[in-house]
């Protein structure tokens, strides 16, 4: 018999998870960013960075240390929410695949529950996304187009209203339904998989979720990469360079840098996917167990 689904304790211990993954992941998502977004060298130069160490080390001794940390107070006040609302996403996913509250689930509606998280984040992931990516390309200087995330939010919907703040969120879309499935699947898989006979998968093992937590991060940035090159191109493009949207993104990617462009980041994504998808696991979990018996079902 399956444990009884509660999406209001998803929503609280999800928002949990998020905060642990940002505080975990950050760095190289910033990292990620810049790879992905750096102008293409003339003929005859060498790249802005060669890739992920020398970008880092880049940007610490120009930005310092916490420039690693730029733009994490949108993601961080987005995340929590975010997460809240995509583990919120996932339990009614969930049970609206239940024809009872015991039942347990297939892989597949696993999968399934997690599109709906997907399609749930995207809502406030798009122009949270948007303003991340902004401030980080953004270089130290004597002078900054943005102030910070509210500043850049405010001259966005100046420049192009609402809209402005959203574009991406197709790419967003495309990018987080099918990688959110991948992701949860994977966890719960992984979750069975690694708990030993004659345990239950719901005593929680602090190894056996950050094992599960890292792979299903991984698991999910293997599906969202190629759609995140896109978006983050597209989200930090100027207004009117891609008319049709990520479509012209895609044509110009495989003109001028063919498909491994499609693939640029990946080090820091997989890098980072581990420890800060163990965080969040960890995290959701760990408060899941205390709100269970803060309020245990009826």
């Amino acid at each position: 018999m399956g444990k009884k689904v509660s999406p209001a304790k998803d929503f609280v211990a999800g928002g949990a998870g998020g905060v642990c993954l940002v505080f975990a992941g950050q760095p190289l998502d910033t990292i990620k960013v810049r790879l992905q977004t750096m102008p293409k060298p003339a003929p005859g130069q060498s790249p802005l960075y060669k890739g992920t160490w020398d970008c880092a080390m880049k940007t610490v001794n120009k930005e310092g240390f916490l420039g690693l940390y730029k733009g994490m107070a949108a993601p961080l006040a987005g995340v929590a929410p975010m997460f809240a609302i995509c583990f919120l996403g996932f339990g009614i996913g969930k049970k609206l695949q239940q024809k009872h509250p015991h039942d347990n689930l297939t892989y597949a509606q696993f999968f399934k529950a997690g599109m709906v998280a997907g399609v749930f984040t995207t809502l406030i992931m798009a122009p949270g996304e948007r303003i991340k990516c902004l401030l980080q390309i953004q270089a130290d200087g004597p002078t900054k187009k943005y102030a910070g995330p509210v500043d850049c939010a405010k001259q966005l919907y100046r420049e192009g209203g609402i809209r402005s703040i959203y574009r991406g969120t197709g790419a967003t879309l495309l990018r987080d339904v099918p990688a959110s499935g991948m992701y949860f699947m994977a966890y719960e898989f992984l979750q069975h998989v690694l708990t030993p006979a004659g345990s239950s998968r719901d005593d929680m093992s602090v190894a056996r979720t950050l094992t599960a937590g890292g792979f299903a991060g991984m698991a999910n940035w293997a599906v969202a990469i190629p759609p995140d090159v896109l978006k983050s191109r597209y989200q930090t493009a100027p207004h009117g360079k891609y008319p049709n949207g990520i479509r012209d993104v895609f044509r110009e990617l495989m003109r001028e840098e063919g498909i491994f462009a499609l693939y640029r980041g990946v080090t820091p994504v997989m890098l980072r996917a581990f420890p800060a998808n163990a965080a969040c696991f960890l995290g959701y979990e760990s408060t899941m167990k205390l709100l269970n018996w803060m309020f245990p079902d009826e």
